[in-house]
């Protein structure tokens, strides 16, 4: 019988081109919630899954309901709400900021992008792009900077 060890055998599904089918498996998913009509919650969310995400979608005319139950301040809010990997996703948040939350786990709710952005992912119109900032919540309501984009 013929021994094989893993370095080898990775060798191989990476020659044969399978590691883009195990990353697949493995790209956390992020379930989507928006108001009914929105179509810049669908471009973000092809950002999303452009960035490697993958991304379930619902709809709902009672989402104010769903970012209270998740401690979304008022103050933070947007036109959608996801859920990744116990984190809270508030409005155009880009991909980036995503993975690095996910890669550093900080002790907060979630991201948010108040309001909507132009330029933010999903609100990219005619070239225009106005600062805006990524901020972190607590479970206190507490919030802060995580990343600006200017």
């Amino acid at each position: 019988m013929k021994r094989f060890t893993l370095p080898a055998v990775l060798a191989a599904l990476v020659g044969a081109g399978v590691t883009q089918v195990v990353l697949a498996q493995s790209a956390p998913t992020v379930a989507v919630v928006k108001d009914p009509g929105c179509g810049c919650c669908t471009k973000w969310v092809a950002h999303l899954e452009k960035a490697g995400f993958k991304a379930t979608v619902t709809e709902s005319a009672k989402i104010d309901a769903l970012k209270d139950s998740k401690g979304v301040p008022k103050a933070a809010r947007s036109c959608h709400t996801g859920t990744v990997d116990g984190y809270v996703i508030e409005g155009h948040v880009p991909a980036a900021d995503i993975q690095r939350l996910l890669k550093e786990r900080p002790n907060i709710v979630g991201l948010a992008v108040p309001g909507m952005p132009a330029g933010s992912p999903g609100m990219e119109v005619g070239g225009r792009i106005a600062p805006y900032d990524v901020i972190a919540f607590d479970k206190a309501g507490k919030t802060s900077v995580f990343a600006s984009h200017r």
